[in-house]
């Protein structure tokens, strides 16, 4: 294959894209490919990329042919020296400086130097192909390495799959400073010839029809199978949340999870649904407990929650129900369980179907997890020096953590929105995208998880504690919810309810929400700490009304037509989705079913109103309303309104049965 001139197939790349899909390459990622190419070196690997000035593309997960001038190792005389492959696997490049204008257009070039590898290019006519699949984390790897010496051209193009997940090397190199990278690269100058990445029009109209049928990261059973026959997934992690909203589980090799667990599930012990914050057995549960001898809870699948999680090497993540082992019931005490009865509910109330969000806030501090833990997480330094809502140079200092944030969330199946500074020093905030009220809980937790190991992963510490810090803001996960019927958002309507056009149900669904919430805040503050956000001025809520477009008040009504919505401001970032979103529903559809009407509106600053129905003011006093709630009983049944009511009143009495620092501080001495 003689070499040809650079620029010429760059074009010819160009025109096939163009003419098989605007869709598949952003139009800034078209142009920039058609500009000079350099030799970069990377300081960390030692490896020589070409990079593309200019802009960013997207290849958006289509599968594209490089050939490179890299050894395919078979002895089969191609001339160029053997690359280790394993160097190179876990470069990003999204979040090298240096990288980060390369339009995510780049190809390795052997170990030695530009000179070196330009040489050998232009006298081998043998090279050796390179997959490169586009990713939306921005990762670049091989697929495959395939020897094409005695074709001497490139193979078909194979069918566009998923995005694949990088090696989990380090995304940044920070200095003294823990949330800067180091920027210090060296350049060259090369001439160098390749082939371009081909990309038929059929695989680029494929690829952007399923780009819109379906969410990228998700992967089916048969995806799966592929991917671990290709040796891209190793690991697949089953996981379900505890009653706190923490995930557990275990890590199957992907080959025994397709032999065994696809079909059959796994086992867990049943005091997963039974321990406290320390993974402590606690007494009392009807559920489990020594009397029952702690057995086993069967943990089956949700394959439609099976997803790559980028942020891991060769990893895919599923969630699992906890099923009966006789009945193959769902189990009720679980919280993924208790909300796929309140589902259930909605359709059958009128084929209704709950569409939602969550606003996750959360504080990011430059020391880690280690060193969190030994200053018992105090006197802890968070990353930014100033107010971070809506600043956008502070929010670059942070882009080290939420630029891979987003772009591994975003390959995962978690669609992203954006992400921006919060109102407290170090606070941020990421939004996702709204989806089905299950698959949007799936997302909250995915999300959770992702950010405490990425934050792992560049040794820095991040919080989901409701109010880490008393002179800050707290950090909510603010709920967002509408019911659907037939593509129609069901609470669009022509009655009024203030200055608002709505329907019926929307109306009764605020009213229902309003009416139960109450007895049902223990599912959106669960903890000791989440009391301490409800404080006057703080962002908030600290009454019970509602009112359009007003942050003081804990239900925001928001849009309207198709986007109209209702807003719950009181759940803190450290509530189990499952349960509030259940809680919520339950609630509303309970206004739908008899018809109760919401509190006039309130106009002004609640934070000054008289008069007004107060927010429970701690968990006692939550547990103590949840526990006479003859609704929460209703809702959840007899075992489990009573599970929960222990696990709340557990939480309760750990803290009462606290001597803390600030009691001998203050009284030590002086009484």
């Amino acid at each position: 294959m003689p070499c040809r001139d650079r620029r010429t197939e760059v074009e010819e790349f160009r025109e096939q894209l163009i003419d098989a899909s605007q869709q598949t390459l952003s139009m800034s990622g078209l142009e920039t490919m058609s500009a000079r190419f350099s030799l970069k070196k990377d300081p960390k690997t030692s490896q020589e990329w070409i990079q593309g000035k200019g802009g960013a593309g997207n290849t958006r997960g289509l599968v594209g042919r490089v050939q490179g001038i890299e050894s395919c190792g078979r002895g089969c005389g191609c001339g160029v020296a053997e690359q280790n492959m394993a160097s190179w696997q876990g470069v990003s490049l999204g979040d090298d400086r240096m990288l980060r204008q390369a339009g995510r257009q780049a190809v390795l070039v052997p170990r030695g130097g530009g000179a070196a590898a330009a040489a050998a290019a232009r006298a081998c006519e043998r090279m050796s192909t390179l997959v490169r699949r586009g990713s939306a984390s921005g990762h670049l790897r091989p697929a495959t390495l395939r020897c094409v010496c005695s074709a001497l051209v490139a193979p078909e193009p194979r069918a566009p799959g998923p995005p694949i997940a990088a090696k989990n090397a380090p995304l940044a190199q920070r200095s003294s400073s823990p949330w800067r990278r180091q920027s210090g690269s060296s350049s060259s100058s090369s001439a160098f010839s390749f082939s371009t990445l081909t990309a038929t029009k059929k695989a680029a109209a494929a690829a952007a029809a399923a780009a819109k049928e379906r969410v990228r990261g998700l992967l089916t059973v048969e995806e799966l199978k592929r991917l671990v026959e290709e040796d891209e997934i190793e690991t697949v992690v089953v996981g379900l949340t505890d009653c706190y909203g923490r995930l557990v589980g275990k890590r199957f090799t992907a080959s025994f999870f397709l032999e065994s667990a696809v079909e059959d599930g796994t086992h867990g012990c049943s005091y997963l649904l039974a321990t406290d914050m320390d993974m402590e057995p606690v007494p009392g549960y009807r559920f489990a407990g020594w009397e029952q001898g702690y057995g086993d809870i069967h943990l089956v699948p949700d394959m439609r929650s099976l997803r790559i999680a980028s942020w891991l090497e060769k990893t895919a993540f599923v969630l699992c129900d906890v099923v009966d082992d006789e009945s193959r019931a769902l189990a009720p005490h679980a919280p993924r369980s208790i909300l796929k009865k309140q589902i259930a509910e909605a359709h059958s109330l009128g084929d209704l179907v709950p569409m939602a969000a969550s606003e996750l806030e959360y504080y990011l501090y430059q020391q880690n997890f280690e060193e969190a833990k030994e200053k018992n997480y105090a006197g802890l330094k968070p990353v930014g020096w100033h107010r971070e809502d809506y600043h956008i140079l502070q929010g670059s200092r942070e882009e080290f953590f939420h630029g891979p944030a987003r772009r591994h969330l975003q390959a995962s199946g978690v669609p992203v929105e954006n992400s921006k500074g919060e109102f407290g020093i170090g606070q941020h905030e990421l939004n996702v995208k709204y989806a089905e009220v299950l698959e949007m809980a799936d997302r909250h937790v995915v999300y959770k998880q992702c950010l405490k190991e990425l934050a792992d992963q560049l040794g820095v510490a991040i919080t989901f504690m409701a109010k880490p810090h008393f002179d800050q803001p707290g950090s909510s996960s603010h709920l967002h919810l509408s019911l659907w019927k037939d593509g129609k958002n069901a609470f669009h309507g022509d009655k009024k309810l203030g200055s608002i056009s709505c329907s019926d149900e929307f109306r009764w669904f605020l009213g229902g929400w309003m009416k139960h919430t109450p007895e049902l805040m223990v599912f959106y503050a669960p903890n000791v700490n989440s009391y301490k956000r409800f404080i006057a001025g703080s962002w908030a809520p600290t009454q019970l009304v509602w009112s359009r477009d007003n942050r003081t008040a804990p239900f925001r009504l928001i849009g309207s037509g198709k986007s109209l919505r209702i807003e719950c401001r009181l759940p803190g970032a450290d509530c189990n989705p499952y349960l509030a979103f259940a809680a919520a529903l339950a609630s509303g559809l309970d206004g739908i079913r008899h018809k109760i009407e919401p509190p006039a509106a309130f106009e002004g600053d609640v934070y000054k109103a008289k008069n007004l129905q107060q927010v429970p003011r701690s968990l006692g006093e939550a547990v103590a309303l949840f526990q006479k709630s003859a609704f929460a009983k209703a809702m959840l049944g007899d075992d489990v309104h009573h599970h929960y009511a222990h696990f709340f009143e557990t939480e309760h009495l750990a803290h009462l049965q606290t001597v803390t620092d600030w009691e001998r501080n203050r009284y030590f001495e002086q009484i």
